[in-house]
């Protein structure tokens, strides 16, 4: 299984940089390179019977083959096939190397569709097979697999050699024996590829996927499984004697009322922290739930005892917005708080009782300092390579700081359970007191002047802030992306029907210094209306914007449109999101229905997840968590089922010893 693709027939050099481009390097790798559908080839049929549209396959006997010409100058191939006593036609269109395929008095099978042709009805660009004694079809008869593709790797071609694949008889090994089999209903590792490649039903392709799907989960939650256990051999690197009353001390300098989460999940992280073993805690805070308090009590348990805490945020925006929070709300304490980025470079940023920074710490030295506590802030911008940066940063010997990484994006439960699985979760639900439901429109195209005069009036009467959310920067030149709203086309239209307002941009491509500029004016009151981007998705807190417009809603998932709608409705003041979109398509309409009727950011993250898949909740090239290539994030049965099989190898060790070979062969470690 782990032999070069090179082994198979007809793999030489030019195929082998074809089939790398498929991720495909070794011959698991090309079993592993599953169907994406299925075309079902498997009921012969009478020529006697056909009709348009239907997906068939038939036998015959070639008797003529000409290339011809139509009326429109198109060349086409025409081959006349007789099947029992009638004949029929197949066509094909611009494939003159076909003369040389059909030879008079071969027997072929041709899978294909049906449609008409001038005034009969007749086989359209068949898949074809000659018929040869003693040997299976490959192409036709059947369920054909049909894969994905590159320039110059076919689905044929790839039928073809996975079907020399199986005539060359190779040898699998499978890590579960029949008892695990059994009672987990799995069939073995060799029967799910055969199920899949050569199925005889659909039921085969279900059963095949979910044993192959259970390797890949499995993959997954044993990795976990090496991070926790690496983690848990560790010792904080300070041994914490948090005291009640200290506690009580900043609780009651805090100017609200903490809310059930709050007090709750505060509880659970200081419990950590008192412990012999390195906290490693993730916050999930729905959007405006208040973490920050948390995350802010947190680094005072660490400052009563005597030690650093280090607060990481993905953007200058965010980190620039703990620093002036974690300094009010550490003033009455004496406690001195900094900031280090890209900008800073001066001793003194890093030597103070917290210290705010953004990714420039990974690449400052801060091993020296009394580190007892690590916070990071949107932790899923930052990947697994950067939190295990993070969390070394401060090491000392076998020592590491307490973890507490916090996300505004509820996390679907089988991602938490299997990516994040290494990590303690506390969740937060509960909105502070005083804060009202943010109310959400879906406003059509008609009512935009009356919405912009409302707007306009909101404004003017009581003071209040406005975003204007665009998904492009600028126009894209590409068609089907023409009607997608950009902040810079945008910004000239709002300068225009608001004249009399303040009006501000802001985007990706302004400079560091630019961006913080627009930010500061915003905060200021300067800036009654911002055009942005969704780069105000994580780090603005204006508690006086009160209304958040998004064009092009439709262009956005759900778990986004609820983290956007989050930058308002933070203070006392109504507060409500508008969303434009031109989409006349029942998904996207559907799709806004449900944004507007939850406002639950874990709910609409589940159904994220099922209607658009992680990629649209996280982007996951960028953040780091695996896009499933056979699995669901959805097939929570397996995650649960995966999950407990780990605890029972674990368990006993010796019972499962060849299933640490197995992956230990896979270049995944385990402890």
């Amino acid at each position: 299984m782990s032999d070069p693709i090179s082994r198979l027939p007809l793999v030489g050099s030019v195929y082998q940089k074809r089939l790398k481009r498929l991720g495909i390097r070794t011959i698991e790798d090309i079993l592993l390179h599953l169907p994406h559908r299925y075309e079902d080839y498997r009921h012969e049929k009478s020529v006697s019977y056909l009709k348009e549209g239907e997906s068939i396959t038939v036998r015959g006997k070639v008797e003529t083959f000409r290339n011809q010409y139509t009326k429109s100058n198109k060349k086409i191939q025409l081959l006349v096939v007789k099947n029992k006593k009638s004949r029929f036609k197949i066509v094909w269109f611009n494939q003159p190397f076909l003369s040389r395929t059909f030879k008079k008095g071969e027997e072929f099978y041709f899978s294909g569709k049906t449609g008409w042709f001038g005034r009969e009805i007749v086989l359209m660009s068949p898949d074809y097979e000659k018929i040869e004694k003693g040997k299976s079809p490959i192409h036709t008869l059947r369920l054909v697999p049909i894969y994905p593709e590159t320039r110059g790797i076919s689905s044929k071609w790839l039928r073809r050699r996975i079907f020399d694949l199986y005539l060359n008889e190779i040898e699998f090994t499978d890590y579960l024996d029949k008892d695990d089999l059994s009672r987990m209903k799995l069939i073995t590792r060799e029967s799910a590829f055969k199920k899949i490649h050569y199925p005889k039903d659909f039921d085969d392709v279900y059963e095949g996927r979910r044993r192959l799907a259970f390797d890949e989960i499995l993959t997954l939650v044993f990795e976990n499984r090496q991070r926790e256990g690496e983690w848990i051999r560790k010792k904080p690197n300070f041994s914490l004697n948090i005291k009640d009353d200290e506690m009580k001390k900043f609780f009651d300098s805090i100017p609200f009322k903490l809310t059930a989460s709050q007090i709750r999940s505060i509880n659970e992280i200081l419990k950590d922290m008192r412990s012999e073993l390195p906290m490693n805690r993730l916050l999930q805070g729905d959007v405006g739930s208040g973490k920050t308090i948390v995350a802010a009590a947190s680094c005072f348990a660490s400052f009563s005892c005597g030690y650093q805490s280090v607060v990481m945020a993905p953007t200058l925006a965010l980190a620039q917005q703990h620093y002036e929070t974690l300094g009010n709300l550490f003033k009455p304490f004496g406690a001195k708080v900094s900031i280090f980025t890209s900008f800073s470079g001066k001793k003194k940023d890093i030597d103070a009782d917290i210290i705010v920074g953004t990714h420039a710490l990974l690449y400052k030295s801060i091993s020296q300092l009394k580190v007892a506590l690590v916070v990071i802030d949107e932790q899923h911008r930052f990947g697994v390579k950067q939190r295990a940066e993070i969390s070394e940063i401060t090491k000392q010997e076998d020592c590491v700081p307490h973890v507490l990484t916090m996300t505004a994006t509820p996390i679907p439960r089988s991602i938490a359970l299997t990516f994040y699985g290494d990590l303690d979760v506390s969740f937060m639900k509960d909105i502070p007191m005083g804060r009202k439901k943010i109310k959400t429109w879906i406003v059509p195209e008609e009512k935009r002047a009356a919405a912009y005069e409302w707007i306009s009036n909101e404004i003017k009467r009581n003071k209040v802030q406005v975003f204007v959310i665009c998904p492009l920067i600028e126009e894209s030149k590409i068609t089907s992306m023409s009607e997608v709203k950009s902040a810079k086309k945008e910004y000239e239209k709002i300068i225009k029907i608001f004249p009399d307002l303040r009006i501000g941009l802001l985007h990706g491509r302004l400079k560091s210094g630019e961006r913080e500029g627009v930010i500061d004016k915003l905060r200021k009151g300067e800036i009654d209306i911002l055009v942005s981007t969704p780069v105000v998705e994580v780090g603005i807190d204006i508690p006086n914007a009160t209304i958040i417009v998004i064009e092009t809603a439709d262009r956005f998932g759900l778990a986004q449109l609820h983290q956007l709608r989050g930058r308002v409705g933070r203070s006392t003041k109504q507060s409500y999101c508008l969303l434009f979109s031109e989409s006349k398509g029942e998904k996207a309409r559907k799709r806004l229905e449900i944004l507007r009727e939850n406002h639950s950011g874990f709910e609409l993250s589940e159904m994220d997840l099922r209607m658009r898949g992680p990629g649209e909740i996280f982007g996951i090239r960028q953040h780091g968590i695996p896009e499933l290539k056979i699995a669901s994030w959805s097939d929570i049965d397996i995650i649960k089922q995966a999950k407990k099989f780990v605890q029972e190898i674990y368990s006993n060790k010796n019972k499962y010893k060849r299933v640490f070979e197995y992956f230990d062969s896979k270049k995944i470690a385990f402890n």
